[in-house]
């Protein structure tokens, strides 16, 4: 077993009454690609902002081998949120280097992680275009560039294959598998059992905000005595899911009272890199 790199230990998060994860014990090690599974609403992205330091807990701690808590460290994290959050009038390039600098890491360093990576990915060709007329696999692919320029100890993927073809949907995969042969970290989270059976050497499995396993895939079938990982998973999962994850802290009256004033009843649609 490779050294720890990110410990949880003991963490809850709740917004007001409701607790969206609760008692979370689990230490990552260098050199793992594990599989976050679960339903819509069990608790991954609120598991996920936790270890990228952009949530504190409510109870216990995050924090890296050395003590120090995540929040204060996020250098040594890259992240791939769902949503992308490109600046679409500024080029692929563009995105990453401004991502990189905010970090301290040189342009020429920057330039030559990123022109690694791209060719892997498909996208030196593309790194001087302006992100705006961007596919959803261009601009997912542009986002797993930026989470890497700065060479950051643990990668962390809400959700990154959703809404891709199946090729981009691939590439993303091959690039995690890579990844993890190299000796880097990954978590990637997923609601796809197959998908993280394909590329992740540890699978954790959460259900309303509670881990429920957490091994390889063959300790999960032998946990659960199932002979497929979907099985395994219903039997871990029996209970009826919630609805949906809480990701920001319940509106007070005041705040209730201002946004029904200026937010009109049907909200105009805009695109996520707007």
């Amino acid at each position: 077993m490779h050294e720890p790199l990110l410990v949880v230990d003991g963490v809850s998060k709740s917004f007001g009454d409701i607790v969206a994860l609760h008692d979370i014990d689990l230490t990552i090690h260098q050199g793992e690609v594990i599989g976050l599974v679960g339903s819509n609403g069990a608790g991954k992205t609120t598991l996920l902002r936790l270890l990228a330091g952009v949530y504190v807990p409510t109870n216990g701690r995050v924090r890296l081998a050395n003590g120090e808590e995540v929040h204060t460290a996020r250098n040594v994290i890259g992240v791939v949120p769902e949503n992308t959050g490109l600046y679409s009038r500024l080029t692929a390039w563009e995105n990453i280097r401004y991502h990189a600098r905010i970090h301290g890491i040189e342009d020429d360093v920057a330039w030559k992680r990123t022109l690694y990576f791209s060719k892997f990915l498909g996208m030196d060709d593309a790194l001087q275009r302006h992100t705006k007329g961007f596919s959803r696999g261009m601009r997912q692919k542009t986002a797993l560039l930026r989470a890497l320029a700065h060479a950051p100890r643990v990668l962390l993927l809400d959700e990154p294959t959703a809404g891709l073809d199946v090729t981009s949907a691939r590439t993303v995969r091959d690039l995690v598998s890579q990844l993890g042969q190299e000796g880097g970290t990954v978590i990637y989270s997923t609601h796809q059992l197959s998908e993280a059976h394909r590329v992740c050497n540890r699978i954790i499995i959460i259900h309303n905000g509670e881990v429920r396993a957490d091994g390889t895939p063959e300790e999960l079938l032998e946990l659960t005595g199932a002979e497929h990982l979907e099985d395994a998973y219903v039997s871990l999962t029996m209970d009826v899911a919630r609805e949906d994850e809480v990701n920001e802290k319940p509106l007070g009256r005041w705040s209730k009272a201002w946004r029904s004033m200026f937010t009109p009843s049907t909200p105009k649609e805009v695109n996520e890199d707007e």
